[in-house]
Parts: structure tokens; sequence; C-alpha cells
């Protein structure tokens, strides 16, 4: 139910947009951040910072998209909000005395402090990577930005609605807007499947990762492979990686 929850805006602006195109999902993305966080605040009588965050900078770009009329901008914001959590993740490998990964889960994981602190560096490295991807999609992978900067050339308009291409055009314009929409809409899945499929990998070498490390009955874990220890992460920061892949994420 926590990750339905943190996946809630992200679930409505897939919606809204098979529905009613980007502008609108945009929107209703917003609006539906806001509902999270005011209803963490009423329910809960606290704020999660980790929506508070993902609600600013979607506010702020996306935003940008409806006043300019530009989806690079909302487009933008799943790279942002996944940097933002590396950012906070590195900052706690050198300030307090645990990592943020430990701080979340040591309290139903026994593992070393090492283990904790190779983990939360992981999280940072995968975040990293997921922002990259992101973008990625955005500009070569998907063909959309190609595909828009195009009709904009073909049509002289950089304010267009995708969704409406055959109520705007004919002929070869029409193939263009089609063709961009499509690479559009392939954004639009990977932002909802594709991060989270990458969430849902990475959570599962996760729980690996802590299953070899893990204490039993006060009894150290054998010491790792140093390249394994260093190079394999594991389970549990679903609530950040949620968040992540939803606010969109």
């Amino acid at each position: 139910m926590k990750l339905l929850f943190d996946l809630f805006p992200v679930l409505l602006f897939f919606i809204a947009y098979k529905l009613f195109g980007i502008y609108v999902a945009t929107t209703v993305a917003i609006a539906a951040s806001a509902a999270q966080v005011l209803w963490v605040r009423l329910r809960h009588r606290r704020t999660e910072r980790m929506h508070l965050a993902t609600l600013a900078l979607l506010a702020i770009f996306g935003g940008m998209t409806l006043a300019l009329r530009d989806p690079t901008f909302v487009m933008w914001k799943p790279s942002l909000v996944n940097w933002l959590f590396g950012v906070v993740f590195l900052l706690t490998q050198f300030l307090g005395d645990k990592p943020l990964v430990q701080r979340m889960m040591g309290h139903a994981i026994d593992v070393p402090d090492t283990a904790w602190r190779r983990l939360n560096l992981a999280w940072v490295a995968f975040f990293i990577v997921s922002g990259l991807v992101n973008l990625y999609v955005v500009y070569i992978g998907s063909g959309f930005y190609e595909a828009r900067e195009a009709l904009i050339a073909a049509t002289g308009q950089s304010d267009l609605d995708l969704n409406q291409c055959a109520q705007q055009f004919s002929g070869t314009l029409l193939a263009l807007c089609e063709q961009a929409r499509a690479s559009e809409s392939s954004w639009v899945d990977f932002k909802l499947f594709g991060m989270m499929g990458m969430t849902l990998a990475f959570v599962l070498v996760q729980t690996l990762y802590l299953a070899r490390h893990l204490r039993v009955e006060g009894v150290e874990p054998s010491a790792p492979d140093n390249a394994a220890g260093a190079a394999i992460p594991g389970l549990g920061v679903t609530k950040a990686a949620g968040q992540a892949d939803g606010g969109s994420r």
C-alpha cells in the first residue's frame, strides 16, 4: 500500500496522459502530488520531506511546461528528483553517525556498518544512473526531442498539443505530429514501467546483498569478497525508491 501511495501522482499522470495529453496530465500530477502531501500532513501530523521536494520540483518544472507549452521541462523532473535523492544519500555518507539507508532500515535488519555504507553508496549510484537514463530516453531513446523539433521546424509553431494532431494537421504534417506523439508516449510509458522496473530490479539485488551480510544471533557474517561487496547492493529503501519513480520518478 505504501508503494502504491507513493506512486499515486505517477499513476494519475499516466492515466491522464493516455486520455487527455501531456498538459492535462501535468496539471493532474501537480494536483495529485499536492493532495499527497496534504493527506500525510492531516493524517499523520507531519510532512514527508521527499514528497515535499517532489512536489516543489513538479510545481516548478510542470509549471514551466504549462506556461511555455513545452513538455521537455516536465520530462526533466524525474532526473532532478533522482539526483536530489542521490545528493541526500551521499551527504549522509559523511554527515552523522549513520548513512540514510541504515537510518531507514537499521531497526529491522542487522548487518555490519561497512555493508550499510556500501549499500548507501549503491543507492547514490542508482539515483544518478536513473536520472541519466531518463534523459537518454527523452533525447535519444524515444526520439521525442528530434521528432518534436522536426514538427516545430515544419510548422513554425512551438505551442503544440500533440494530443490534437488530427484536428490541427493533415498530410505530411499529420505524420510528423503522430510521430512526435508516439515518441512522447514512449517516454510516458518508460516513466511508469521502465523506472519502476529498474527500481524493483535494484531492490531485488539489494535483498541478496543484505541476506549475504545478515548477522544471525549475534554472529558476524563471513567477510565478503571485496569486489562483490563493493559492486552488489540490494532490498529495502522502498520508501525513497518509490518516490523517486513516481513524482515523477
